[in-house]
């Protein structure tokens, strides 16, 4: 056996470790012992690796698809305790970086941010979605704030109780409030609303398995509006073991042409597919940017600004923490 599928069992060997220990606890709700197994599965699953998970035998993918579901109920729990956490303070939106992993958030939003006025341009929303906002929707609160302050955002969630914790944290911002709507509904039943929206942000774990995420992405090809932007969350090499891996190809299938696809090699676990809504009329050629199917234009970040804002930002929220607590 070669070094590289040395490191890649030796990889696969810890993951399964970790999984069979993360499936043995009562709670995935927030404690030290939760808290300490997906720390440790996360640094292991961040640092580059040669692993294909996709390529993985039978056992070690039923292993990861359980593993993935694992993670999602766990962000589930953690994200309600902070939801709730934060919704105890008279304005919420004052205390966002009580959240340990917020400042990946402004991060990864810039990122989406930068990756779709560079590779859309002339975009200018006025309408946006996100499908699969949770109870803490840091992504659309970053994305109103900071980068687009004149777009409307509405929120889907097939969670009714985490789109009222979600209500929650914007109640005391008159402006957010008013830009920030909550729907509880499941993706596969919306239809003609996707059309009057300019980009959809699809969220990692909105259709866990490849062939759920596949419909999802057809479902909206079919009801999105020609031109409209779509933005897809995915994961690369050992950090598909955390969140689904997105084919660009079952993008394309969906009746999109993919602008740009990156991979962080940071702290930001998730990566980034921009695509745009084909006009049926245009014989899917998008503002010259069509690609040759089967050439996945793989990118470099667009700057280094996101991290150096977002290290400034979580200065400035542990300053305001700590001097709260005196």
């Amino acid at each position: 056996m070669d070094a590289q599928n040395v490191e890649v069992a030796a990889l696969v060997q810890k993951i399964a470790a970790l999984h069979a220990d993360i499936a043995k606890l009562p709670s995935l709700s927030p404690s030290p012992v939760v808290d300490a197994l997906f720390t440790n599965l996360v640094m292991a699953c961040v640092p580059p690796s040669p692993v294909d998970v996709t390529k993985l035998g039978p056992d070690a993918q039923r292993m990861r698809e359980e593993l993935i579901r694992l993670c999602s109920d766990a962000e589930g729990h953690l994200e309600a305790h902070y939801a709730d956490m934060l919704a105890a303070f008279d304005n919420p939106l004052d205390h966002l970086g009580r959240f340990p992993y917020f400042s990946n958030y402004i991060i990864l939003s810039k990122l989406e941010y930068d990756l779709l006025i560079r590779y859309v341009p002339g975009l200018a929303p006025s309408r946006i979605a996100f499908v699969g906002s949770g109870p803490l929707p840091f992504s659309s609160l970053v994305l109103a704030a900071r980068h687009l302050p004149n777009a409307l955002f509405d929120n889907y969630d097939r969670c009714g109780a985490a789109n009222d914790r979600a209500r929650k944290l914007v109640r005391a911002d008159e402006g957010l409030r008013k830009r920030m709507s909550f729907h509880t509904a499941d993706v596969a039943n919306l239809t003609d609303e996707l059309r009057k929206y300019d980009v959809v942000f699809l969220a990692a774990l909105v259709g866990m398995a490849a062939e759920d995420k596949a419909k999802v992405v057809a479902h909206l090809g079919r009801h999105m509006a020609d031109g409209a932007a779509l933005v897809v969350r995915s994961a690369h090499g050992a950090r598909g073991f955390l969140y689904p891996i997105v084919d660009p190809e079952d993008i394309r299938r969906g009746g999109f042409d993919v602008l740009a696809v990156y991979h962080p090699d940071d702290e930001v676990i998730n990566s980034v597919i921009i695509a745009r809504k084909i006009d049926a009329h245009a014989k899917g050629l998008q503002n010259g940017h069509a690609h040759a199917r089967g050439a996945v234009p793989i990118v470099s970040p667009p700057c280094k600004c996101c991290k150096m804002e977002a290290n400034a930002l979580q200065k400035r929220e542990e300053m305001a923490t700590t001097e709260l607590s005196i």
